[in-house]
């Protein structure tokens, strides 16, 4: 996408490194740059992280040093029944939702691009690390950011043509010491500000205690049993725990333990040993092509099951219902519903799905 110099752009700004640098930027490069916060909900008592009154502050005084317009806007309702009701709501199913995905689709591509809108600009910026081009046909591309450990194109795999059409990032070619740098060479104040890691809108990043005073029932014991079906323990209920897992089970063995499965019909929490097989077969729902158009075959792809696991080759069987069958070169041990499973082509980003273990 080429923009004329002095194209209207609104930064969604954390009061972090990134999204500072990324309003830094586009200022050098001739943009009307406007900065926005959005105030989003969090657990009564506790502060969202994304837009704490610290952060808030930090945001303010980039804006002040950049001398762009900068202002807050309340999407508290807007994120509750985006994000936060759909986690809830995850975790009674008895899978383990990624609430960054939805906040990503519902809040930072339609929020604040209507808001965006109000204020005169028709672009986006954010500062995460993926990149956008356009292929030959002017189809929009998501790229990987060339920084392995910051790649955050997994996230952003919810997007579409018309979002992309409408997005810039500053970042895409840069690596997170690199951004560090730039923050220090433009002397802004968060240079050092430390990267957020939890869930924005609990206490303390604790889901489960957020979950249990959100919703008790959640929390129903019943028993542990290994993949031979031998009763291990007893389990403090199934939102306790994600696929995967190996610390808090309290239960010894000849080696660790990891939560293997969730039998939500039985209640029951199965673990196994490290080496437990796994599986090599799975499927995604609400699946999103990037490109706007389903594959009508199956084709092969590299697979990402989480945001820091590694690509695994696969073949991709596009099915009815917007659903995928997914065929993996390798078994893997912690394949978990709820999660999204992000499909990719050398550096292209190709789209996903959530997962599931069993076709709809």
């Amino acid at each position: 996408m080429t923009l004329s110099k002095g194209t209207r752009i609104v930064v969604g700004m954390s009061g972090g490194v990134d999204s500072s640098v990324a309003a830094a930027l586009l200022q050098d490069q001739g943009y009307e740059v406007t900065g926005v916060m959005l105030r989003l909900w969090s657990d009564p008592g506790t502060l969202n992280r994304c837009c704490a009154p610290d952060a808030l502050v930090e945001a303010r005084r980039v804006a002040g040093q950049l001398e762009i317009p900068f202002y807050t806007m309340d999407a508290q309702d807007a994120f509750y029944q985006a994000v936060v009701q759909p986690f809830i709501n995850g975790y009674a199913k008895g899978i383990t939702p990624n609430p960054c995905l939805q906040c990503n689709r519902m809040i930072r591509w339609q929020f604040l691009l209507s808001r965006a809108q109000a204020l005169g600009a028709e672009i986006i910026a954010t500062g995460h690390y993926a990149k956008i081009q356009q292929s030959a046909d002017g189809v929009y591309q998501l790229l990987m950011n060339p920084d392995p450990e910051k790649d955050q194109s997994y996230f952003l795999h919810i997007l579409t043509q018309e979002n992309l059409s409408r997005t810039v990032f500053p970042l895409a070619d840069y690596s997170k010491k690199e951004v560090r740098q730039l923050a220090r060479d433009y002397s802004l104040p968060v240079a050092e500000r430390p990267d957020s890691q939890d869930l924005c809108f609990v206490g303390q990043g604790d889901y489960r205690n957020f979950l249990k005073q959100t919703d008790p029932s959640l929390f129903k014991p019943g028993p542990i049993r290994d993949t031979e079906g031998n009763i291990k323990g007893k389990h403090t209920g199934l939102a306790a725990y994600t696929i995967g897992q190996r610390k808090g089970l309290g239960i010894s063995g000849v080696e660790p333990y990891y939560v293997v499965e969730k039998d939500i019909q039985e209640n029951t929490l199965v673990i196994g040993y490290k080496n437990f097989p796994g599986r090599d077969v799975f499927f995604t729902e609400q699946n999103n092509w990037i490109s706007g158009t389903t594959p009508e075959t199956p084709f092969k792809a590299g697979v990402k099951i989480r945001y820091k696991s590694r690509v695994v080759p696969a073949t991709i069987t596009p099915l009815p219902d917007n659903q995928a069958k997914i065929n993996l070169s390798s078994r893997l041990p912690d394949i978990t519903p709820g999660q999204a499973a992000v499909f990719y082509q050398d550096q292209i980003c190709l789209g996903g799905g959530i997962i599931r273990l069993e076709e709809s």
